[in-house]
Parts: C-alpha cells; structure tokens; sequence
C-alpha cells in the first residue's frame, strides 16, 4: 500500500508482514520498521506517521543506515593508497552515511509472500564520498520462532566500506521511558570513546568495575542517568536480552556482528523530534565505528569478488 510521496513526488510504499500473531511495518523509504505490533496489543519500536516526518524530524527512526553506520573520523579514511573524505554530518565527523545516507533512499521492495519482504537499493560510485557501486539487500522476515529476523547481503565493483545496521528505538511499555528497562549485555568489554565518540587508541575497556557492565541484568536508569551511547563487544555467539518488568515483555537480540551499538535515547527532545528523551533505546549490530581508521579492529572493507553477509534477529515474548 502507498504510505506517502516524497517533495520529489516519489513514491514511499508501506509492506505488512505477519507470522499469525506478529505484525510488523516495513516502508520503502530507508528499508524503514515502522511498527512492529505484539499479540498483546503493543508495539514496540517508536514509528512516524508521514514521509515528511521521516525526511524531517527523524534521528533514523526504524531506517538501514549506511552506506558506513555510525562514526568516521575527521570523515576520512585511506583504502589501498586512496584517501577518501566524507560528508561531515556530525560535530566534524561522518555519522550513518553523511548527509543523505541509506534512510534517505528509496529501497525497491520485493515481497516474499505474508511473512518476508526483501529491499534493495544500488547505492552509485562517490554517493556520499565513498569508492565503489554498491548493492544491497535487507530481507526482513517474521519467523515462526516470533523473530524479525534481518538478513543483510552487499556487494560492490570496486573496493569500499561497509558497516549496515538497524536504528529501530526500542520501548517494550507504555509510557515511553526506557529507564525502567532490565538489559544484560553479554559483552566483557566495550569501546570507550572520546568528546566525538570516536574509539580512543588502545584496546577495548573491559566492562568490570564501571557503570558500562550489563554482563548482569541492569535497569537502565540506574547508572549514568541512564545515557548510554557506546559500541560493545560482544562474546562469541553473545546476547542482548531487554525486559520490561510492568508489561512483561522482552526482547532477545542475536547477531552474527560482532558489536552492538547501544543507545538509550537520552539525545531525543520532544520538540525537533517526535519523541521525548528516554522514548526508546537502540541496539544497532554492526561492526565497531571509525574501523577503517583502526587496523586493530574486525575490518570492514568489502572488495569485488566478495558478498557481504550478516544477520541479527529481534526475537519478542509477552
């Protein structure tokens, strides 16, 4: 169905899936999850109502950010003796893709009967400053197992970087405040970060010891007032796991990156955005922000010949 046009007078179409007790919105503008509604009768990530919302006062709400997510130094990096600068989006820094990255485009949609939808977008050479035409995929499913499961696939003509993620905010109750939330992280050690949030030089900070250890269930809003923005490690074959102890609803997050960006929302404000501070949190899976600057992290180069696969799979009970 159509959701909305763009100023361009393109179209935005909304696809719904649903696995008999699951429903979930998926726009083709940013491959965005606009709703994803619990038997319960609850939804559980912060959605928009109109394309200009989505183009205006959205902080990626639900979108596929890319064509890097999260941050790139100085917004340069070198790849094979080339030196590329980006878009600086982001208090002198590249964040999500620069100024108009992937939660801007229009994905073309594929669906895949009631349960599947597969989008794809062609991003083209030097979009943004980065080498490469790139394609991706998202395919969104709702399995049998109460998941949306997110498969990720990317290939490219030249080589480039590549680092793809979710920004859905997340609220398992009503109101909206994510500080009554239990999260457990199952991650020893996270990134520390400078005034940027750039990665400081060194090896990742264990978590033992300081206001950053989830590795045990933790309410949100018990520490650091609750604002979280930081890059975690997880364990091999790690979770995330959030609870909502007055609705009684969880949420179990597994990922084949070997990060997961956690943010709790404190920088939403009520007036430039939709949502009050503290609306929803994010877990955006992904490889750890600023790695083609840092030979010492899992890397994130994507060359011709290669296929970028990854999966993270949202997983909800009530």
């Amino acid at each position: 169905m159509i959701f909305g046009t763009t100023p361009a007078g393109d179209t935005v179409d909304r696809h719904v899936l649903s696995n008999g007790r699951m429903r979930a919105a998926v726009l083709t503008l940013g491959a965005i999850v606009q709703s994803i509604e619990l038997p319960d009768g609850g939804d559980v990530v912060l959605g928009l109502p109109t394309v200009a919302d989505y183009l205006e006062r959205s902080r990626y709400f639900g979108a596929v950010v890319g064509r890097y997510g999260n941050r790139i130094a100085n917004g340069r990096f070198t790849l094979d003796g080339v030196t590329y600068q980006l878009p600086l989006n982001n208090n002198g820094h590249s964040l999500h893709g620069g100024e108009r990255g992937f939660d801007k485009r229009l994905w073309y949609a594929d669906p895949d009967g009631e349960r599947a939808v597969r989008l794809t977008y062609v991003s083209k050479d030097g979009e943004e400053g980065y080498p490469g035409t790139l394609t991706t995929s998202v395919t969104y499913t709702l399995t049998d197992e109460d998941e949306l499961r997110i498969d990720y696939h990317a290939t490219t003509d030249a080589p480039t970087v590549l680092n793809l993620t979710n920004h859905s905010y997340f609220t398992l109750g009503r109101p909206a405040d994510v500080r009554g939330h239990i999260v457990t992280i199952e991650a020893d050690h996270y990134l520390d970060v400078d005034e940027g949030k750039i990665p400081l030089p060194g090896p990742p900070t264990p978590v033992q010891g300081t206001p950053y250890d989830f590795t045990v269930p933790t309410r949100v809003g018990d520490r650091l007032d609750g604002c979280y923005d930081h890059c975690y490690v997880l364990r091999p074959g790690g979770v995330v796991r959030v609870e909502e102890p007055v609705s009684g609803r969880a949420m179990e997050v597994t990922t084949t990156e070997p990060g997961v960006q956690f943010y709790t929302g404190h920088m939403l404000d009520g007036v430039a955005t939709p949502y009050d501070r503290f609306a929803g949190l994010c877990l955006e899976t992904q490889r750890f922000p600023d790695a083609p600057n840092r030979p010492d992290f899992p890397s994130a180069v994507l060359r011709p010949g290669e296929e970028h696969r990854s999966t993270t799979a949202y997983r909800f009970t009530w």
